[in-house]
């Protein structure tokens, strides 16, 4: 009897490893062993729209020391079980992967008054755009966007850093990527026009200035931020920018998808 106990033990815990190899619930459509890291933008109407949107996949990196995810989509009817359709559900945090930062995230007088994504300037989110490359030896400091040359006028900026080249967005959570400084986003604010801020990891902000220049940036509502841009293989330069955050009442945060037009 303890033989077969132990027996059907072996045969439970295999399948359950089984399960969570394969991510358990997760969408089928996610493959644990696809591997996109460096992969460029992904192109359409024949290369003249670029998608810098990442997309959303098991194991994206948190903002936190090590941490990921784990399956975002979970199908919770399936044809393949009987269901008369397929249906699934998405969990997962506002702040996760390309997503868009409102007012509201870190002010409470902001987030009180209702400036949440729902709030947003569609104005702001699309129009001509710079993409620029940051000096890859520092941070995003005064000293550094003075020296790109950003000229009046210019309202939505891209910053590539050296968060792109290092594939961070490809890794678990490392606090030594690339961000804007506090003195950084005092100057974006007071000598330039710029009004929404794209960054290619998951915070705007340098890790060592992560409250402070997110103050900066919402001490007055009206600079948008968007993080976690996949700006890949991308020609620095002046697009069409394109950005649509989901309309969640009530969120200082959203999932969005961006993408440029040549």
């Amino acid at each position: 009897m303890a033989a077969a106990h132990i027996a059907l033990l072996v045969v439970v815990l295999a399948a359950r490893h089984a399960l969570l190899a394969a991510g358990s619930d997760a969408h089928p459509g996610y493959d644990a062993t696809e591997d996109t890291c460096g992969v460029p933008a992904a192109e359409y109407g024949g290369g003249r729209i670029l998608d810098i949107t990442h997309a959303y996949r098991p194991d994206m990196p948190e903002f936190a020391l090590g941490e990921v995810t784990g399956p975002l989509v979970r199908l919770r009817d399936s044809m393949a079980d009987g269901s008369v359709c397929n249906l699934s559900e998405l969990r997962m945090h506002c702040h996760m992967g390309t997503h868009v930062d409102a007012p509201g995230h870190i002010n409470q007088a902001h987030f009180a008054a209702g400036l949440d994504v729902d709030k947003l300037d569609l104005e702001v989110l699309n129009g001509p755009t710079l993409l620029v490359d940051t000096p890859r030896n520092t941070n995003i400091t005064a000293k550094a966007m003075e020296s790109l040359n950003i000229p009046k006028g210019v309202r939505r900026v891209l910053f590539r850093t050296l968060n792109t080249d290092r594939k961070l967005m490809w890794k678990k959570g490392d606090l030594s990527y690339v961000g804007f400084t506090e003195d950084g986003a005092q100057w974006l604010v007071d000598n330039t026009d710029i009004k929404l801020v794209g960054i290619d990891y998951l915070s705007v902000a340098a890790y060592d200035h992560l409250i402070s220049a997110h103050v900066v940036f919402f001490k007055i509502p009206n600079i948008i931020l968007v993080e976690g841009l996949k700006l890949d293989d991308v020609q620095a330069g002046i697009y069409m920018l394109h950005c649509l955050p989901l309309r969640l009442v009530g969120s200082e945060g959203s999932p969005i998808r961006c993408i440029l037009i040549k």
